[in-house]
């Protein structure tokens, strides 16, 4: 080959189409490299987010090597690029401070894991879940905003990972996969109260069952990694008075992505149940106006 080349070019341009030639070399063997692996990860790895983290990783580590492998071509004295690079990156570190601060925000998040792919956070007043992590951000699939119920709103909000760093991370997720949700009832002073919270009961208690066995076991491993402690975790029914009605608050757990269905069966359910008491009724804003000449009042 080098002889072929020798007849064609000159020495000088001979030298440049070596290098070219090592470079596009690499880029294939780099690319048919990233294509073998990503075969070997979708067989081999069976669960979702694990495949897709170890697949960024494996991309990120080829490029990183292809990169090193190219520099070595191309610069002659490869031995004192990290002087060469020391020097570059002093000078620069400030101007683009931001963008090695989401670098190292990457690293941090690979790491530390404060999240995964799949997990529902929120962070810099933004809530949603986590559906890419990048070189330089990560990428949210919102909810809330004009959208009930922890609902998706179905755009996609993208954070630099620096933000990891100077912003506090709320995790729906880990270790423990349940959050403690509230429904509040309403009933009329005159309703039979008392009834009322007896049927509550009952309606979540039989929703509430299995997931409580679950979140059981999921507590027990928990507490091997933070000191989560609940003392009770089965639902409570909580009474207090207000200005319209006696006010029922129903506190149970449920998972962070099953909110409002939660909410929708226990909600119909109310619904029914109190369709076949003439004793409850619900309490709403009301105006009530007395006149003393009629109803005898003494004020």
């Amino acid at each position: 080959m080098n002889k072929i080349i020798d007849d064609l070019f000159l020495s000088g341009d001979k030298e440049i189409l070596l290098k070219v030639v090592y470079t596009l070399i690499t880029l294939a063997i780099s690319w048919i490299l990233k294509f073998f692996i990503s075969h070997i990860i979708h067989k081999k790895v069976s669960e979702q987010n694990a495949r897709f983290t170890v697949r960024k990783i494996v991309h990120y580590l080829v490029t990183l090597i292809s990169l090193i492998v190219i520099g070595s071509i191309w610069i002659v004295n490869f031995s004192k690029i990290g002087t060469v690079f020391g020097l570059f990156t002093a000078g620069i570190a400030i101007s683009l401070k931001d963008i090695f601060l989401n670098i190292a925000g990457w690293l941090f998040i690979f790491i530390r894991r404060p999240f995964s792919i799949g997990d529902r956070i929120e962070i810099n007043g933004s809530a949603g879940d986590v559906i890419d992590i990048k070189l330089f951000q990560f990428s949210i699939l919102e909810i809330r905003n004009w959208v009930d119920a922890d609902q998706s709103t179905g755009r996609i909000i993208d954070i630099p990972n620096g933000f990891v760093f100077t912003n506090q991370q709320i995790n729906f997720n880990k270790n423990f996969d349940y959050i403690w949700n509230e429904i509040k009832i309403l009933v009329t002073f005159e309703s039979d109260w008392e009834k009322a919270k007896k049927i509550l009961l009952d309606i979540i208690e039989v929703e509430s069952d299995t997931l409580n066995k679950e979140a059981k076991m999921e507590l027990t491993k928990a507490t091997k990694k933070n000191l989560i402690m609940y003392a009770n975790m089965k639902p409570i029914i909580y009474t207090s008075i207000k200005d319209s009605g006696v006010l029922l608050t129903i506190r149970y757990l449920c998972r962070p992505k099953k909110r409002r269905n939660s909410e929708h069966t226990i909600y119909e359910k109310i619904l029914r149940e109190f369709a076949k008491h003439n004793d409850i009724d619900f309490a709403y804003p009301t105006t009530r106006l007395y006149n003393h000449k009629i109803e005898n009042i003494d004020f």
